[in-house]
This record gives structure tokens, sequence and C-alpha cells, in this order.
């Protein structure tokens, strides 16, 4: 028994970097607390005393504010970090070195008496206020990104996101356990690749028409004012407004080499800078026969006072 104190204490220190002194995670961590109780509830549930495991259960989430089911099974190392409203049902089973955050449901979706909650595996990380239905099952080292709800079995190894959680991709070798704030949303990059690609199609049209023109009136050179008015069709996909009304694009420079165009990007590290930097580039050509551009990326922040007046006035958010 002392063997498996000591294990959840080390656990502990090894799961948050918050944790300074062995009194402070004795007196002050409510998930350690919570898991313990767990046991004793779950040893007199196995007995058959199943309302003083219940109980303990509710004295359980009384004191800590996490619900155990006492019939739940939960394996070693397991840690819930803050833990308030946290949820777990009677038939849920979670392996080895699991870790939750606070939120976290491990719910049911059947009225009958049988298996109905999650299956968890090892090495699990499942973020802030995730939800996790039914009896599927989670495979082992897969990460579930906060808010998430999950309705459908996850591969081991997997990131899954989003109402409902889609597979996001694998997990990395150098990412973290689960830095909330770098998880990939699947959503914006099909909607990216999909803007990208009709980017492509425009261009490709585009070169198809100038090989068999029209009878119309000669064109006149490119200016500013058209190559902007192109600029409108690229969409920068996580607003899902075009980078001139977002103030993204900071300036067009015509000087007889070419055009160069300097977008300033929502953020740093923008998963799709490369696809509207490709888009920016056909949009231009497209209105200036081909001629070559480049696109500087600003070293400047952008906030929304950047938008136009719609986007910070009253009609706008």
């Amino acid at each position: 028994m002392f063997d498996r104190i000591r294990e959840d204490i080390r656990t502990v220190f090894a799961k948050d970097p918050a944790a300074r002194s062995v009194l402070e995670v004795l007196c002050c961590y409510p998930g350690l607390h919570a898991i313990w109780l767990h046991r004793v509830a779950h040893f007199l549930w196995q007995r058959r005393l199943r309302f003083l495991g219940r109980l303990v259960s509710h004295i359980n989430r009384w004191l800590t504010g996490i619900e155990i089911h006492p019939g739940a099974r939960i394996g070693r190392r397991f840690f819930i970090d803050h833990g308030m409203g946290v949820v777990i049902g009677e038939t849920a089973e979670i392996g080895d070195d699991v870790l939750l955050y606070q939120g976290v449901v491990l719910g049911g979706t059947s009225l009958e008496k049988k298996k109905r909650h999650p299956t968890i595996g090892n090495h699990v990380v499942i973020g802030a206020g995730a939800t996790i239905l039914g009896p599927i099952t989670v495979g082992d080292g897969a990460r579930i990104g906060a808010g998430s709800v999950v309705i459908k079995p996850v591969p081991a190894g997997a990131t899954v996101v989003g109402v409902p959680a889609h597979v996001a991709g694998p997990k990395q070798e150098t990412e973290a356990d689960l830095e909330h704030a770098r998880l990939p949303d699947p959503v914006l990059r099909a909607l990216s690749e999909v803007l990208d690609r009709q980017s492509r199609l425009e261009e490709r049209l585009g070169e198809l028409e100038r090989g068999h023109p029209h009878p119309v009136a000669p064109t006149t050179p490119a200016c500013e004012a058209d190559i902007r008015q192109a600029l409108r069709e690229v969409i920068e996909p996580e607003i899902g407004v075009n980078i001139v009304d977002l103030g993204m694009v900071r300036g067009i420079t015509l000087n007889g080499r070419g055009i160069e165009v300097r977008l300033v990007l929502p953020c740093p590290d923008c998963p799709y800078a490369g696809s509207i930097v490709e888009q920016i580039r056909r949009k231009v050509r497209s209105v200036t026969n081909g001629e070559p551009v480049e696109v500087v990326l600003a070293d400047e922040p952008w906030s929304w006072r950047d938008a136009g007046p719609y986007f910070i006035g009253g009609d706008g958010i």
C-alpha cells in the first residue's frame, strides 16, 4: 500500500511542474485525494458492499469536486490535474500513466446495464473539458484536445480535436504531452487545401484563356487597385474573411521588375501561411499577365484594429 502511495506522489511531481513539496502534494491536490478515495470505494464495490462504495464515492465528490463511480477500473500512475468537474462512469476502464485535466467526462450513452463507458488505453492525455461518450476505445498514447467531444474510437498514437472530434494526425516526437494552444485543426487544414486547389484551378483557367483570347478591347496594365481587388478573393481560412479587408496586406509595390506584396499574418506561426502566399502569387499573376511576384512577410503584429471598419464597428465584432 505504501509503495502505491509513494508511486502516486512521484506521479504528481512527474506530471505537474507546479508541485513543490511532498507536504503540498499530500494536502493540496484534490486529484490525488480523489484517486485514493476511489480505491476505497472500488474495494467496497468489488466486495458487493455497493451502498458503502457509493457513499464513499459521494463523499469523494463532495470533498474534491471529482465524481468517480466505484465500479470504474483505473490503472497505475493515473493523475487528475486540478480535477474540478471530472466525471468517470461506472463501466469506464482507464489504463496506466493516463493524465486527465479538469472538466473531463467519461460518459455513457445507453440505459442498458452493460458496458456503456469508454476504455482508455495507456499513456493517454485528455485535455480540459473533453467529453468521451459511449463504449469506445481510446488507443495507447492518444491525445484528446481540450473541449473535444469524442464519439468514435481513437487509434493508438493519434491526436483528435473538435466537436465531434476528428483525427488531426499522429503525435510528433518533439511535441509535449498536450500543448493545448498548438493542436492541429483538421477542418481548417482541409479548408485551406480546398482554397489552395481553387486558386490553382483559377490560375490554370486564366492560362487557358490567355492562350485562346476572346475578341475584346486591349487591356491596360494592372494597377494597385486591380491587384487589391484580386487579392479580395484570397480568404484567411481561420477567420473566413479576405486578406484585404482583414488588413493583412500592408503594401503593394510595382517597381518595374515585378510586384512586391507586404503581408502580415494573424499569428507568427500560422500553419497555412504557405498556402496564403501561393494564392497571393497566383492572384497577382492573373491580373498582371504573369509578372514576377514576391510576397514579403512583414515583421509586425496584426490585430483587429487593422481590419476594416465593418469588423470593429457597431455591426461587426
